[in-house]
């Protein structure tokens, strides 16, 4: 008995031993960083205090924590920063509707405010803001060293007054100021109009007005055309649209999609994955789409763009996006100020994710550049032949200082993305040999992005049955055609949906893409 006894015990003394070898090294190593975290905390109190006492000028403590605060959340990326009680009001605000100002989305690059994207109808606008600027000056007074928030601010001041802002753009040789009158933004979320047949949707924001006023305005548009049988097809308009309200860019999506995957995201976490499935229900009813972006479509406008373009459901035109594939969340901290951190990357149906590389469209068309002032025929001919300006402008995501890789792709794929845009860069180059023969490419590109198949046609819609001598007595091709209603889009299948999001009315951190 003592034997068994004294076996047992030596057992468990040993097991007891081996616990203590395993787990007193991690529990060491876990208390080390703890310790290693209160002393960063101890040294921000020291410096803290000694600001307190020995500054110059008496400082505000809660400027002082407030400006802390914001430092670590922007030394993470561009987009992650505090939201102080007048900032956090303001944002509340844009994001339904209506504030006050001169209607451009700007961010910060190099110590200049850069333009993101102006918005239609506002006074940047009208002015000739172009996605791209970079701001300088404001009335005469360097914005250089100022924070994003700081020049902002600059830029802000009664409705009505006028404010003179200093442009650097590319291609221009100096910079150069516009005169503007600040006035209270409306935000005009849809616009449409109908040209040759097709319904054009211009989309400016993702606010909470989108989805509702898109549909309103699209419905209304079919209705004066006579009918969606009259409608050869839709153009979604995304140019300069800088993003908004992830779930609005979803709705969006889905207004198109009848199934398949919309987008996912994914977090830090395994378990914060998301992903949203399209319900049945297509607002265009099966008519082909073209969706338009370039510079100035960053964030929601980019899943927009990505979730047509991988369904096969839209043709991309344009050229390549901004390239923000984050997702920022605002969190409330107190009653009045929150931060807005970043918390997922989006990825595309197919499961790419544009994070500093953008969506690359299916047919490359660039856009001529404004030209300001009048052109004389010398100027002309010399501005043809030689570049206003050696310097290089860049405007995309991964330009920012600080924004997050793209790790999630290999060589292998991001070679493969380089070698596609090359390809549409090369056809758009094409046009300036032979532009007939460049527009037949653009056109077969265009019917493949859609999963065109020539089978789906009916013989009795093809013009060697419709056509003269075919047999059919010259019969009108509508009454040899099927139905109008346009084709179906084959859309990629997708794994299940995630449990759905929190609804509107939760008072959970909403997720925003801005």
């Amino acid at each position: 008995m003592k034997t068994y006894l004294l076996a047992g015990f030596g057992g468990a003394l040993a097991g007891l031993l081996l616990t203590t070898q395993l787990a007193g090294p991690l529990i060491a190593q876990e208390a080390s960083k703890n310790a290693s975290v209160y002393e960063q905390l101890e040294l921000f109190g020291n410096v803290f205090e000694r600001v307190r006492q020995d500054y110059v000028e008496q400082a505000d403590d809660r400027e002082l924590i407030e400006a802390a605060i914001n430092g670590m959340l922007t030394s993470l990326d561009p987009h992650s920063s505090f939201l102080s009680s007048d900032d956090y009001a303001d944002m509340q605000t844009q994001t339904r509707g209506s504030f006050g100002g001169l209607g451009i989305e700007v961010s910060m690059e190099e110590g200049l405010v850069k333009v993101i994207a102006p918005m239609d109808g506002t006074p940047a606008a009208e002015a000739g803001v172009l996605a791209g600027d970079f701001i300088t000056h404001v009335n005469g007074e360097s914005l250089m060293s100022l924070t994003l928030d700081e020049a902002v601010d600059k830029m802000r001041g009664p409705v009505g007054s006028d404010i003179t802002i200093t442009i650097l753009r590319q291609g221009e040789t100096e910079p150069f100021d516009l005169t503007m009158t600040r006035d209270t933004i409306r935000l005009t979320v849809v616009r449409t109009r109908t040209e040759g047949g097709a319904i054009v949707l211009r989309v400016t924001t993702f606010n909470d007005e989108t989805l509702s006023t898109l549909e309103t305005e699209l419905a209304k548009a079919v209705e004066e055309a006579g009918g969606i049988d009259r409608i050869t097809g839709f153009v979604l308009d995304l140019r300069n649209n800088p993003g908004g309200l992830l779930d609005q860019a979803i709705s969006v999506s889905d207004a198109f999609l009848d199934k398949g995957e919309i987008v996912s995201t994914r977090g830090r976490h395994e378990e914060d994955t998301e992903r949203w499935n399209a319900e049945a229900g297509d607002l265009a009813q099966g008519k082909p789409m073209v969706v338009l972006i370039n510079g100035g479509s960053a964030s929601a406008s980019e899943i927009v763009a990505g979730a047509l373009q991988d369904q096969r459901r839209a043709i991309v035109v344009g050229e390549r996006s901004f390239g923000k594939g984050s997702v920022q969340t605002v969190m409330p901290v107190t009653a009045d100020s929150a931060i807005r951190l970043t918390t997922a990357r989006y990825y595309t149906p197919s499961g790419r994710s544009i994070q500093a590389l953008g969506i690359s469209p299916d047919i490359v068309v660039a856009q001529p550049r404004a030209q300001l002032g009048p052109q004389t025929a010398e100027t002309e001919e010399e501005d043809a032949n030689t570049p206003r300006s050696a310097s290089s402008f860049n405007r995309s995501e991964a330009d920012l200082r600080g924004a997050l890789n793209n790790d999630s792709i290999t060589d292998d794929q991001k070679r493969q993305i380089e070698a596609e845009m090359e390809a549409a860069e090369a056809s758009a180059a094409l046009r300036e040999e032979d532009y007939q023969l460049a527009y037949a490419v653009d056109i077969l590109k265009g019917l493949s992005a859609v999963a065109y198949d020539a089978d789906q046609v009916p013989a009795a819609a093809k013009p060697a049955v419709t056509g003269e001598g075919s047999g059919t007595g010259g019969a009108p091709v509508s009454e040899l055609a099927p139905e109008a209603g346009g084709t179906d889009a084959a859309p990629v299948e997708a794994a299940p949906a995630a449990p759905a999001a929190e609804g509107e009315d939760a008072p959970e951190p909403r997720p925003a893409t801005e």
